[in-house]
């Protein structure tokens, strides 16, 4: 049986893009799971039922501790000689590819499911770009996580290595039967939605990224002209990595329109309390916040960006606006709230989209067959 080995820079990103394929993939394989220590990682290894093993890893550019992990990224390909390797994150990427090149590792996959350095500037773009053209380098095989992603690669000059998208995008795919308005998902929303009001919600990090900076200024001044809307914000805050500005910090904890509820361990409720879903992101490589808001038969406004525009179509089953414009943004919440007929006709489309483009089963399905592929 082959060996794989599957590396993230944090154990919560196996948690994430990995719940339930590890054990799945152990079915043609035998697969290890790398990542950074600590309690996560052990959880991901009894879930999963694979062997892990940590590596410590820096999110952020640290040369000497970079430096480190890469050799202990090496000693551990030595000693288990993985016929494959597969990374995901950028710092993961970076240094499993180095060493799997490094280590002779015959099969390199590097899968991007987003790029940083199209939203940089100055020195912080050119080490960014060069440490993806590093990764690529020492990869055998690159995966856009969508088609967004592929064409930002291509244009960058990144690689010049054959690119493929899985399928239709996304490395996740949606469990269906989850995400579904289930009874006892209708109850737990019952306590959440206001009767007579109508709700946005965004699910994500509450960082400036994200677009919260014009999401709020947005919101506040449709809430002037109608008292009927609220806004439900469920994540975390990241000040330390990408903070909001002080005044739509400030602004979301005065407004009693404006609910920040923190993560969630289910946000089903959420949605399903909600009236339509926004997510005014700069960037993105595809994100499946606004999958499982469309698989809960939500209506989304969403920002003209990778991935999104790849699961949006435009008066179909949402509305696209440009990134980074509050006058856009309000005119959609405003669309949203006043057209009825257009928020229903867009519902109605919202779940069938999803369902057809991104079931976990076909996504996972693309995936072993191109390991398949790759391995012969």
């Amino acid at each position: 049986m082959e060996k794989l080995i599957r590396i993230t820079t944090i154990p919560s990103s196996l948690k994430a893009f990995c719940a339930g394929l590890l054990k799945e993939l152990s079915n043609d394989y035998k697969v290890v799971a790398v990542s950074s220590p600590g309690l996560e990682l052990g959880e991901v290894g009894i879930a999963e039922g694979v062997w892990t093993i940590g590596v410590p890893m820096e999110r952020h550019i640290s040369l000497l501790k970079d430096v480190r992990s890469l050799f202990r990224m090496i000693r551990v390909f030595r000693r288990l000689k993985p016929d494959m390797i597969h990374s995901m994150t950028p710092k993961a990427g970076l240094i499993s590819m180095i060493a799997g090149w490094w280590t002779g590792v015959p099969v390199r996959i590097h899968t991007f499911t987003g790029l940083v350095w199209p939203t940089s500037t100055g020195l912080k773009r050119w080490v960014l770009k060069m440490t993806d053209r590093i990764t690529c380098a020492c990869a055998t095989h690159v995966i856009p996580e969508g088609e967004g992603v592929k064409s930002d690669l291509i244009s960058g000059h990144i690689t010049k290595k054959p690119l493929r998208v899985l399928g239709y995008g996304n490395v996740r795919g949606i469990d269906l039967n989850y995400y579904d308005r289930t009874p006892a998902v209708m109850a737990a929303a019952d306590e959440i939605r206001e009767t007579g009001i109508f709700t946005f919600v965004f699910v994500g990090r509450i960082v400036r990224d994200k677009g919260i900076n014009e999401l709020v200024e947005a919101f506040v001044r449709l809430n002037e002209k109608y008292p009927n809307a609220r806004l439900l914000l469920v994540g975390r805050y990241e000040d330390s990595l990408d903070s909001i500005s002080a005044a739509a910090r400030a602004e979301i904890e005065k407004n009693d329109r404006i609910e920040a509820v923190g993560p969630q361990s289910d946000v089903r409720p959420y949605y399903a309390a909600a009236d339509c879903f926004v997510f005014p992101s700069y960037r993105e490589g595809f994100p499946n916040t606004v999958i499982e808001a469309g698989a809960m038969g939500l209506p989304s406004i969403v920002t003209d960006i990778n991935g999104s525009r790849e699961i949006i179509k435009d008066g179909v089953n949402g509305l696209i606006i440009p990134s980074k414009d509050t006058a856009a943004l309000y005119e959609a919440m405003e669309k949203m709230l006043t057209d009825d007929a257009l928020r229903s006709e867009l519902a109605s489309q919202a779940r069938g989209l999803i369902a057809s483009r991104y079931e976990q089963g076909f996504v996972r399905q693309c995936l072993k067959d191109f390991y398949r592929e790759v391995l012969k």
